[in-house]
């Protein structure tokens, strides 16, 4: 699989563009801010773009949806809950200096447990609370990947002081994910850089709590 990360907006957000190797046909995860860069980089590789996943709607994570969409043609899937704030974003934008953002209806709707199957990949989703309310994790097993959101990041974990957010909750949607792929399943997070699982099971101090 080809996966080009793109670090974007004031939060530095890492919006995903991945395809099957050798496909011209791919998607975006997490289409955060700058959409002109990642559209330049999408047309510099020829490719078309089946669809926009989201994990979760906190404004850097999807700030640059609209613009992309409308100039791709691709549907957006959001987490079910999540789908409010997609449709008016700026409304929940926590701090001032940011935006204003293009709100966007999406066309799709995930909670957790579907089987998508874009981009001649099959896309499985995982329902990861804790870091917001509808927050979803995409696997591709067949590549041993997922797309973590704000889930799970190198060294570290989503945060827990915005609204919506819980500890338990996370800690338990992280173990989900450690028990249910191998240690070898290449994690694409929302900040920071790519990992492993079992990295960061052996070496991240917040989950050392998975081991009891």
């Amino acid at each position: 699989m080809d996966v080009r990360m793109f670090t974007v907006g004031q939060i530095a957000e890492n919006c995903f563009v991945f395809r099957k190797d050798g496909s011209d046909r791919a998607l975006i995860v997490d289409p955060g801010d700058e959409a002109e860069r990642i559209l330049g980089a999408t047309d510099e590789l020829g490719l078309t773009i089946d669809g926009i996943l989201l994990t979760h709607t906190h404004f850097d994570h999807i700030g640059a949806v609209a613009p992309i969409a409308k100039a791709t043609g691709a549907e957006v899937w959001c987490p079910e809950l999540e789908v409010p704030v997609l449709a008016d974003i700026n409304s929940f934008v926590p701090w001032p200096g940011f935006g204003p953002f293009e709100s966007y209806e999406a066309e799709h709707t995930v909670s957790g447990g579907e089987k998508l199957e874009l981009a001649d990949l099959e896309i499985d989703v995982i329902f990861t609370p804790g870091h917001s309310p509808g927050h979803v994790t995409y696997s591709i097993q067949s590549e041993s990947a997922i797309f973590s959101g704000d889930v799970l990041f190198q060294g570290s974990v989503g945060r827990i002081d915005l609204p919506g957010g819980d500890g338990p909750t996370l800690m338990e949607s992280i173990r989900t994910l450690v028990e249910s792929h191998p240690p070898e399943t290449t994690v694409y997070p929302g900040h920071m850089g790519v990992t492993t699982l079992g990295a960061e099971r052996a070496t991240n101090p917040f989950l050392a709590e998975l081991a009891t």
